[in-house]
């Protein structure tokens, strides 16, 4: 660990002492309100750090490029959004326990960000899981509250499970838990009798992954555990283990194992067009808002997957890198996706109240008039999720169509066929999910209730949710600067392991370097 590895993890110690800081004193002060407010000023250090040490990791367990720096920003911006919805002195979860949790799984998704080792990488992502099930205690209603709770704690240590059992192979035919080691020991592809071991590491690694973004057939606990739990739950669980996740997946599977391209782009397509179809395709029939909006956010995955199947393809071409990056329109998704969802489960917890949250859809009748700045930021989110232009949502979904559209396949065999069949398949799906999105919006503005919501869910809420829709807004009329941080965040995801890879197998060759204290790939275990 050296200065500058001190210097850059700055932003995770100060989360790290704040969330401490709340969960201890908080036995003894009974002010509720005052917990969130620490929160924030918590992440605004953060933040602070952040911009004043990007970039100065060592590149030993930590990978201080330009993706870590957009993840890290995109992380601390949705842990103060969420800290801001959850700021409610009169909630009863507004407690010093459910605050300390929230920022110890920023703290988390902050180390998957930079983690450049498997060991650090699966810390990070039990530091997300981990206080989840405590945010899902405190946050649940009764019965329901508890199933979801339960239901997603046994699932989440199953994945995570899978992954560290994925992990375990992975490190076994890479000889190191580095992933610069592993992808310099695999760069030649899986040495002769580990090829099985290779394609069932990243079987393993992208099952358990794809819990966490609840991709199918590993999303089935979403629903139930979204609609027994309170908005702003669901909210930290669409986004939170979603980040985690598909970062891990670029880090890991799009990056650091050259050689199972093949493997993982059959998969990842497979798995993106089930999990698109299959979320759109139930959402239709949902009145429940948040369990339409999980159905929603297992689709958003499928979306997603879609990037990563170019990625995967990509590995197999000479120029791995288009004009339409596979990686970089994911990340780019993934950042207008987790806007557009804080916002409308932060307006969600505006509009409900202590005793009942707003339920259904046909609550949410008449908002257009009782509550019209709430509907209209409603309305913004749901195009956007939905990719009507010029909102931020039709950048994203442009973005990953063009990638699979314009993939230029050189020697990728048969990929550049399946890759338009998925793309039309993405396209086939947005116009089913345009059906619930805009349904939504037809009760808000075109349905009267006589019963308008409580709007009783706090400033904080109202306020998170007002600057999402204005992000979302700002994003989609000027998304040039995103594009290219994203675009920035992939090529140095990418070029940064590549190329410490080349340079660390050519000094073990040279005899000046040796690799970690591990078994060579030509001698036996």
């Amino acid at each position: 660990m050296t200065t500058d590895s001190v210097l850059y993890l700055l932003p995770e110690a100060t989360l790290a002492g704040v969330a401490t800081l709340i969960v201890v004193l908080g036995v003894f002060v009974a002010w509720r309100a005052v917990w969130s407010w620490v929160a924030a000023a918590g992440l605004v250090f953060a933040a602070v750090f952040v911009l004043r040490f990007d970039g100065v990791a060592d590149g030993g367990l930590l990978a201080g490029d330009a993706m870590a720096s957009f993840v890290r920003w995109l992380v601390v911006g949705s842990g103060l959004l969420l800290v801001m919805a959850a700021a409610r002195a009169s909630c009863r979860t507004q407690t010093a326990e459910y605050v300390g949790s929230l920022l110890f799984a920023v703290l988390g998704l902050l180390l998957v960000a930079s983690a450049q080792d498997l060991t650090l990488m699966f810390v990070g992502l039990e530091l997300v899981s981990i206080p989840s099930y405590i945010l899902l205690y405190l946050g649940g209603r009764g019965v329901p509250g508890k199933e979801a709770t339960a239901k997603y704690f046994f699932l989440s240590v199953f994945s995570s499970a899978v992954t560290l059992y994925g992990f375990a192979f992975l490190y076994g035919i890479g000889g190191s838990t580095h992933l610069v080691e592993i992808h310099a020991r695999l760069i030649d592809g899986v040495p002769s009798g580990f090829q099985l071991l290779g394609a069932l590491a990243l079987v393993l690694i992208f099952s358990g992954l794809a819990f966490k973004i609840a991709a199918a057939p590993f999303h089935f606990y979403a629903p139930d555990v979204y609609q027994g739990t309170s908005p702003i739950n669901a909210a930290i669980l669409a986004v939170l283990p979603k980040i985690a996740g598909i970062v891990a997946m670029v880090r890991i599977l799009g990056v650091a194992m050259p050689g199972q391209s093949e493997t993982g782009w059959h998969l990842a397509l497979v798995v993106a067009a089930l999990t698109m179809t299959l979320g759109n395709t139930l959402a239709l029939w949902q009145n429940n808002v948040r369990r339409l909006l999980a159905y929603s956010s297992i689709a958003h995955a499928g979306y997603m997957l879609i990037g990563l199947t170019v990625a995967f393809a990509a590995q197999q071409t000479v120029d791995t890198v288009s004009q339409f990056d596979g990686l970089a329109a994911m990340l780019f998704y993934l950042a207008v996706y987790a806007l557009a969802t804080i916002g409308v489960f932060a307006a969600l917890t505006y509009l409900g109240d202590d005793q009942r949250p707003l339920e259904t859809v046909d609550e949410m009748a008449g908002l257009g008039r009782s509550r019209p700045i709430t509907a209209l930021a409603i309305a913004v989110f749901m195009f956007s999720l939905a990719g009507v232009p010029p909102l931020a949502g039709f950048w994203g979904k442009l973005g990953l169509f063009a990638s699979a559209i314009a993939f230029q396949p050189g020697q990728a065999g048969g990929a550049q066929g399946w890759l338009l069949v998925l793309a039309i398949i993405g396209l086939l799906n947005a116009v089913v999910a345009a059906g619930y999105y805009l349904r939504i919006v037809a009760v808000m503005y075109f349905r009267s209730s006589d019963r308008p919501a409580a709007g009783e869910g706090g400033a904080g809420a109202w306020t998170a949710s007002f600057i999402c829709a204005l992000l979302v807004l700002a994003v989609g009329l000027l998304p040039g600067p995103m594009v290219n941080a994203s675009r920035q965040a992939a090529t140095a995801a990418r070029t940064s392991v590549q190329q410490d890879a080349v340079e660390r197998a050519a000094d073990v060759a040279a005899g000046s370097v040796p690799f970690s204290q591990t078994p060579a790939m030509n001698e036996p275990f």
